[in-house]
């Protein structure tokens, strides 16, 4: 297996940015386009265990679009072979000290890439 193919690592980086420029400008129909249309997919929040991409589109078309700016601190995307790949990134949120973490699983379908499964969680800032 060939890990981080430049074309394909190059279409998930292409992915990725446009699945975060939707995410902070709140444009949940991008948002729902990026997330495989599946039971199997998963998406474990801050404060929410969405199972399903019903489930996941309800909690995008329920959030309120405020406070989604952020800064992404470090970002790594890794490609393995030419359908698979995750993205994971290290983040702050304007006015907060906490670090954020999300990490996506994502999968070329013929209908293009998309996350199957995504994990978001906050750190304290550490002391100090």
């Amino acid at each position: 297996m060939q890990i981080d193919i430049p074309e394909v690592k190059a279409e998930v980086e292409a992915a990725f940015a446009r699945y975060e420029t939707a995410l902070v400008t709140n444009d949940v129909p991008v948002l729902d386009e990026l997330f495989w249309v599946s039971l199997q997919t998963v998406r474990f929040g801050a404060t929410e265990n969405l199972f399903g991409a019903e489930e996941i589109a309800a909690f995008r078309a329920g959030r309120s679009p405020k406070g989604l700016a952020r800064e992404i601190l470090r970002t790594s995307i890794t490609t393995y072979g030419r359908d698979f790949a995750t993205a994971s990134i290290t983040f702050r949120r304007e006015g907060s000290t906490r670090i954020g973490r999300q990490q996506q699983s994502w999968v070329r379908f013929p209908e293009g890439w998309r996350v199957v499964a995504a994990h978001v969680s906050l750190l304290d800032a550490p002391a100090g």
